[in-house]
């Protein structure tokens, strides 16, 4: 068990919660089963019980019937085994799901044990997860609710501590830890578990909002930089330099960052801005403030060719003002290297734009006082860490993602960050019209994209790339480019094609065609998803829409719309798509609001799905669910920072049981901590 469920000690046994519950007293006559019985417990008698089939196909089968008729009872595995444990014309009792097969209702690996009185017990028995390999050794779910019950006729009231306060499950009227367990492994009546699940809910994203505040409450205390000044760069840049009006949202969020940064204490802080929403801008004017206080200031971006983008952007709006920008990666040749390091070392370059290359142990700052990473989500934790170190007092930090992120999620991920978020676009800009078509139009399409190419623009054809299927993808990436010749002729059009196979050198130069303007249309794979600026670029064709995630739909759409010509983006798919892909067609169609998108993408996904937690321990919730438990979420987050207000460190005696539970918590869970 401990290899298949993670349960080694009896505690683990505890926190093995039952998903689901059945009246074990309801018995189903054979002869009633039909289509709309899911699950059902028989009793009847067993015979004709053989073993079928050769090698690997080899299964037992039996008979199970009653007055009523006769279901099939099937094992794949373990056969054996259970051909040994069982014996014909027994009276026995079955529970498991119902299966239709040329007809003939069975249950395969069913739960099955001898009839006698005290096999149907009253009250709501119930239902724990299990394995395959589990249920094979005999190990059913029944085991689990007899190993359960045996242990709680041992342990008493007094053996489980409870960890909540008194006054906070006086407060929330919660019912204590000791019947929340009982109740939820064997609820005497339904009230009794929806009061128990409440309260384990409760306490595990209590727990969670607990460990995030203590965190917070850390940040407030780092020494940090003083910025005491708003100076010249700032200032001149403003006044002079600004490419267009900031936007509202745009002049809030600097204000936050200035109201942090003159604290005398770290920022930390995440900035959220649904794609084009002028996040850079906020980055660079982040970056002035530094140096107007003696600074040098840094941009980390996870890929070479949005750290490209950063560089040429960046120095394009602040060299005219004499500020020096080098860009660090990991292409960089040994000699333009060794100067940019030694200009870092002695503070002559003030911005520097860089990949990982950047936390490498050789890079020296003079005294970094801001950094920003951008797209923080594709860089770990320690990456992050090793650029803190780069000076005797950690930098302000200044982390970005394009990818909205829904409230609840923000609260459980980043809940120890302070969040600024810009939710308007600048001005001028025209929102994207989405529409879908099935590939039975596709000619339409192609003659639509040529049409808007001949007025002189660009457009991104991008194919999907899913690691299982890679050489799949690659060869229809192949076949894609072939037809897009065929569509657009090579004497009048340049198509450039960029995808993960070229080597760096190709990619980057067909990229740059395209940036540049040489290249009018641009096949691709989703290596183009973040960071690609082309403003002249009014058409994004995404193939096999049904095959990619709505927050990768919503970054594709993305790259298109950045100038102020009316943008298109077509999602193309099959003839024939399944109910789900035609929901996340139709909510891409119907909204270009990345955070309503990324809201509903948490609904159809879920977090880990969505954000990759599912293996990191930070979502890793066995009852909570932040989709559904946002109110519960909004109660807890209140309640932790009511606790840590009175009793930071939490050193009152009625506090020590909860601290020893985060101290337990603290050696599994990894936060969205950024320094």
């Amino acid at each position: 068990m401990r290899t298949e469920l993670g349960i080694s000690v009896f505690e683990d046994l505890l926190h093995h919660y039952p998903y689901r519950y059945f009246d074990r007293t309801q018995l189903v006559k054979i002869g009633s089963i039909d289509e709309s019985i899911e699950y059902a417990q028989i009793t009847g008698k067993l015979i004709n019980i053989t073993e079928e089939g050769e090698g690997r196909k080899r299964r037992l089968v039996a008979t199970l019937f009653d007055e009523t008729g006769r279901i099939e009872l099937l094992w794949f595995q373990g056969a054996q085994w259970m051909k040994k444990s069982l014996r014909e014309n027994e009276r026995y009792i079955v529970f498991g799901k119902i299966s239709a097969f040329n007809g003939i209702y069975n249950i395969a690996h069913p739960e099955i044990e001898p009839y006698n009185a005290e096999t149907a017990v009253a009250g709501m028995q119930p239902v724990y997860p299990t394995t395959e390999k589990l249920r094979v050794r005999g190990i059913t779910n029944r085991s689990f609710a007899k190993l359960t019950a045996a242990m709680f006729e041992r342990i008493k009231h007094a053996d489980i501590a409870e960890v909540l306060p008194a006054d906070i499950l006086r407060n929330y009227r919660l019912c204590n830890r000791y019947y929340a367990l009982r109740w939820l492994h064997f609820p005497d009546t339904v009230e009794h578990e929806q009061m128990a699940r409440y309260r384990l809910k409760w306490e595990e994203l209590f727990v969670s909002q607990m460990m995030i505040a203590r965190l917070r409450l850390q940040h407030t205390a780092q020494r940090g930089w003083l910025f005491e000044k708003v100076g010249d760069y700032f200032n001149n840049f403003f006044r002079d330099h600004l490419p267009f009006q900031l936007t509202g949202a745009q002049k809030r969020v600097l204000r936050e960052i200035r109201q942090d940064t003159a604290t005398g204490k770290q920022m930390n802080r995440l900035l959220q801005g649904d794609v084009g929403s002028g996040k850079t801008i906020v980055a660079v004017m982040t970056m002035l403030l530094a140096i107007d206080n003696g600074f040098q200031a840094c941009i980390m971006a996870p890929t070479e060719i949005l750290a490209q983008q950063h560089y040429f952007g960046i120095s394009a709006l602040v060299e005219p003002m004499g500020i020096k920008v080098r860009l660090l990666t990991g292409a960089v040749k040994a000699k333009a290297r060794r100067e940019i390091l030694a200009e870092l070392a002695t503070g002559t370059t003030e911005i520097v734009v860089g990949t990982h290359a950047l936390i490498e142990d050789t890079v020296q700052f003079k005294n970094l006082g801001m950094a920003v990473i951008d797209e923080q989500h594709r860089f770990g934790v320690g990456q992050r860490a090793r650029l803190w170190k780069k000076n005797e007092m950690p930098p302000h930090i200044l982390v970005m993602t394009a990818t909205p992120i829904p409230r609840t999620l923000a609260m459980t991920l980043y809940g120890d960050l302070e969040v600024s978020v810009i939710d308007e676009l600048p001005p001028g800009r025209k929102e994207i019209k989405t529409v879908h078509r099935r590939d039975a139009l596709r000619a339409g399409v192609m003659e639509f994209i040529r049409k808007e190419v001949d007025k002189g623009r660009q457009a991104y054809i991008v194919y999907p790339l899913i690691e299982e299927s890679e050489k799949l993808d690659y060869e229809s990436l192949m076949a894609g480019y072939e037809q897009v010749k065929i569509w657009f002729d090579e004497n009048k059009y340049r198509i450039a094609m960029v995808h993960g196979r070229q080597d760096a050198a190709e990619r980057e130069r067909n990229m740059q065609r395209f940036v540049k303007g040489e290249a009018n249309v641009l096949v691709a794979t989703t290596v183009i998803e973040v960071g690609v600026n082309v403003p002249n670029a009014s058409v994004m064709l995404i193939e096999s829409a049904e095959r990619f995630g709505l927050s990768q739909m919503h970054q594709l759409r993305g790259r298109v719309g950045r100038g102020a010509d009316q943008s298109y983006c077509i999602l193309l798919t099959g003839n024939k798509i399944s109910e789900e892909s035609k929901k996340r067609i139709n909510i891409m169609v119907s909204t270009t609001n990345g955070f309503s998108i990324a809201e509903q993408d948490l609904e159809m996904r879920g977090p880990g799905d969505m954000y990759g937690t599912k293996q990191s321990g930070v979502l890793k919730f066995k009852l909570a669910d932040i989709v559904h438990d946002g109110a519960i979420l909004d109660e807890t987050r209140v309640a932790a920072q009511t606790v840590l207000a009175k009793d930071a460190t939490l050193s009152l005696p009625e506090h020590q049981p909860l601290r020893y539970m985060l101290l337990q918590q603290g050696k599994e869970k990894h936060w969205g901590k950024i320094s």
